[in-house]
């Protein structure tokens, strides 16, 4: 019976304590503390925005230990604040919010995203009413549409297309936001049977490429060149995105995208040069291009021109020359009307016509660095049924400077000058080679010396004595360079060899200048084009052109 007592008395005392303790907590409303969040309804995308957190406290009751949490919307950039989630303490609201008080704290920020995106500012208001040991918590929130995003991105790129057909497209972008747009990023979305061959700048996995920084009146664009596939009728949809890379995360900014529709060809074009469909241009080659083109459609063509737009840097446009075409000197488009080409006047089905024009390869021109490498020359050929672009890979150029000298300051040379029969004198030959545009393997240098003419075995440098050879029976010399990098003696210094001979004349060789090294011969293979390189310098005989101190009747044998 008294253990029965006491664990009544013990559940009346828990249940009046419980009683208080709820009581005390309803005697007060939260909705007697006001918070709200005042901005504006919509932005453009980064406008620098202001929020406007405002509270009142409408009861007869002090509030204490106030602190207020304010979210910025996801991926905003904040002003003058460093992380999206900013806290007010205690000190900031004086200590304690008192009854009608009504104050407000500003947030200012740059919203990011895409157009139509509502963005979403929240605040936590939490405090505790006087004599009260609960505490209360109030809340809201705040959206704001993005209006506006001033940034063009946009594809470019024809609507029409044959299947199969090579195909490039760009991708623009401009920016005229009054804000700098960091960290940006470009991805694409290739539609089915794409085949991506290459792009300007270079991609990352075919898909993706960083822009960075793009400051207001800013742009670019992104170049992509491949084949599609298709039945005819089908369209094909390129789609692509614009983001800013935040926090691990894309950004979303904008969207694009563009169809092509597979069709019918009209018209078969092709082309050769110099007889070849597969060309491959060496500097300073003389080029005949011919265009065919036949109507392989079932209506006749007719009143039609067509144009050719030379690109790359190896051509010579002042030397373009054509008997029916019009072009302008130094200009890169020829053009062909239909009033000096009677195919194209009239071109019945399956008929063909052909055009022709001939143009000179630069023998060299600048390579600003050794990325600049593997040149290509391109026709884009353009009819008004189809499009066409033919791509020729250029050869790489390599080069050998053969130079003989009897005063320099390598080994010192002697004997008498200019040569006497019976004696001997001796001369420094130095080799230098030049590689211009792609790289260059299994690079080598020969040589051949005269039955009068040896070496003394002096070499400078002396590492490159390793890959120096002489073949006594032959007398053929033989430098193995090895590979030679794009620019290789261009843009930077050029990889040498110095070597001393010694020449012995005999009687017959009196009152003439013979050769003291026979043309120096480079090859190699050419990297880019899977091609031989071959140059050859002249040969150097006793008058020792290079070398200034030596006349021309102290090459004279005595």
């Amino acid at each position: 019976m008294k253990k029965a007592t006491l664990f009544i008395i013990f559940l009346a005392i828990l249940a009046g304590v419980l009683g208080f303790y709820f009581f005390q907590k309803n005697i007060y409303s939260k909705d007697i503390l006001k918070v709200e969040i005042l901005g504006p309804e919509e932005a453009d995308l980064l406008q620098e925005i202001e929020y406007i957190v405002k509270y009142k406290n409408n009861g007869t009751t002090r509030l204490e230990e106030p602190e207020l949490i304010f979210e910025y919307p996801d991926y905003s950039i904040p002003v003058g604040e460093e992380s999206l989630r900013v806290t007010k303490g205690s000190d900031d609201f004086g200590g304690a919010i008192y009854p009608g008080e009504e104050k407000t704290f500003s947030f200012k920020a740059r919203l990011l995203g895409k157009e139509g995106e509502i963005k979403t500012a929240k605040a936590l208001l939490s405090y505790r009413p006087k004599n009260l040991k609960a505490g209360y918590e109030s809340s809201t929130t705040f959206t704001t549409k993005i209006n506006k995003v001033p940034l063009t991105f946009e594809f470019d790129i024809s609507s029409k297309i044959e299947s199969g057909k090579e195909l490039s497209f760009r991708l623009n972008y401009f920016s005229n936001v009054d804000y700098p747009l960091s960290d940006l990023r470009i991805t694409i979305s290739y539609p089915s049977e794409f085949e991506f061959i290459s792009a300007i700048p270079e991609s990352l996995e075919k898909t993706d490429w960083e822009i960075g920084l793009l400051n207001k009146a800013d742009g670019g664009r992104v170049e992509i060149t491949g084949k599609i596939r298709g039945e005819v009728g089908e369209e094909k949809v390129f789609q692509a995105k614009i983001g800013s890379w935040q926090d691990g995360e894309i950004v979303l900014l904008k969207e694009a995208a563009k169809g092509i529709e597979i069709v019918q060809p009209d018209l078969h074009i092709t082309q050769q040069i110099n007889n070849n469909p597969e060309y491959i241009a060496s500097p300073g080659d003389l080029l005949h291009y011919e265009i065919f083109f036949k109507n392989i459609g079932e209506e006749s063509l007719t009143y039609m021109s067509l144009v050719n737009k030379l690109e790359g840097e190896a051509f010579d446009l002042q030397s373009i020359k054509s008997d029916f075409g019009n072009f302008e000197p130094g200009d890169n488009s020829i053009v062909f009307d239909w009033r000096r080409v009677p195919e194209l006047q009239f071109l019945d089905s399956l008929e063909e016509g052909k055009v022709e024009f001939w143009v000179e390869l630069k023998d060299e021109w600048h390579i600003s660095s050794p990325e600049n490498k593997n040149p290509v020359i391109k026709n884009r050929i353009i009819l008004p049924q189809a499009r066409e672009e033919f791509v020729n890979k250029v050869k790489s150029k390599i080069e050998i400077v053969q130079k003989g000298y009897f005063q320099e300051e390598v080994f010192g040379n002697s004997g008498p000058l200019p040569p006497t029969v019976g004696e001997a004198t001796t001369y420094t030959i130095i080799w230098q080679v030049k590689n211009y545009y792609s790289e260059a393997k299994n690079t080598k240098v020969k040589a051949v010396l005269p039955v009068q003419v040896k070496l003394t075995g002096k070499i400078f440098p002396e590492e490159e004595s390793e890959k120096f050879a002489f073949d006594s029976q032959s007398k053929e010399l033989v430098w193995e360079i090895g590979d030679l990098e794009v620019g290789q003696g261009v843009l930077n210094d050029a990889p040498n060899i110095s070597f001393q001979i010694e020449f012995t004349p005999n009687g017959s060789q009196r009152g003439k200048t013979p050769d003291l090294i026979s043309a120096a011969t480079i090859s190699g293979q050419d990297q880019w084009t899977e091609t031989i390189l071959t140059a050859s310098s002249t040969a150097i005989d006793t008058t020792l052109p290079d070398d200034e101190t030596v006349s021309d009747s102290q090459g004279v044998v005595q």
